[in-house]
């Protein structure tokens, strides 16, 4: 599991956390208040870098894409060009310059179809990126929240603690409390799931890895049908497909 989960769960469970009731059941109230205020005050400055490190890597991610995006509508107009000289060739009589233009059509398709294909995978990733944006702002949004309560709720009591102090002409006495880690929970539970995982990609690796040769093989297989396929679309005076919209061979 990584950092950036790992502040997303932790922030989950503080933005959710029934302070009022922590509160209330303390020995020491005030005491209470002071630890849970440190607490969510150093976890909001962490909870904050994680925004600002997950929204650069989105922004990354984005640009990348785009790029991708460029390039295969780029490579697709080159392959389209490099056919129609091939084609001017071939009607001139000369099959060996127009074999040379096809040759370099099918290198731009080839090229086309790799951006094709990481603007593709990078889409899902994107859209995971952008949810975990989305919710560390919602749950730092609530956590400042219910740390402005929890300061409030501190200033009453030491306003009402001033009061009894001069009504009575004595400070209240302190008690000290041992006061729980509120993440503890969170993190066992990330360490069972950390084991769970590995466990997981223990068991599947071996299946994986005596598969991989077979399906590089049927990859190739795809390719040099799927570049033979647009030569021959664009042969028949079909416009190369746009960006994120392949057309099925």
């Amino acid at each position: 599991m990584s950092g950036k989960q790992t502040v997303l769960g932790r922030t989950l469970q503080l933005a959710r956390a029934d302070v009022g009731a922590l509160v209330d059941q303390a020995e020491d109230p005030r005491k209470m208040l002071d630890q849970l205020i440190r607490d969510y005050s150093n976890n909001i400055r962490e909870a904050d870098l994680a925004v600002a490190t997950a929204f650069g890597n989105l922004r990354l991610m984005e640009a990348d894409h785009k790029e991708d995006t460029g390039a295969a509508d780029e490579w697709g107009a080159q392959a389209l060009a490099a056919s129609r000289k091939a084609d001017d060739a071939r009607a001139g009589g000369d099959a060996a310059r127009a074999e040379t233009f096809d040759n370099l059509a099918r290198t731009a398709l080839e090229r086309q179809i790799t951006a094709e294909n990481e603007a593709a995978a990078a889409e899902p990733l994107i859209a995971a990126q952008t949810e975990v944006v989305e919710r560390l702002k919602r749950n730092l949004d609530a956590m400042r929240e219910k740390l402005t309560c929890l300061e409030s709720r501190r200033d009453r009591l030491l306003a009402d603690a001033r009061q009894a102090e001069a009504r009575n002409g004595m400070p209240d006495a302190v008690t000290s409390v041992d006061v729980t880690d509120p993440t503890a929970d969170l993190g066992r539970f990330e360490a069972r799931i950390r084991r769970e995982e590995a466990r997981a990609t223990g068991r599947a690796d071996p299946a994986e890895s005596s598969l991989d040769g077979r399906f590089e093989q049927v990859d190739d297989l795809s390719m040099q049908a799927e570049i033979d396929a647009r030569l021959a679309r664009l042969k028949n005076g079909e416009p190369p497909p746009a960006a994120g919209g392949r057309t099925a061979a």
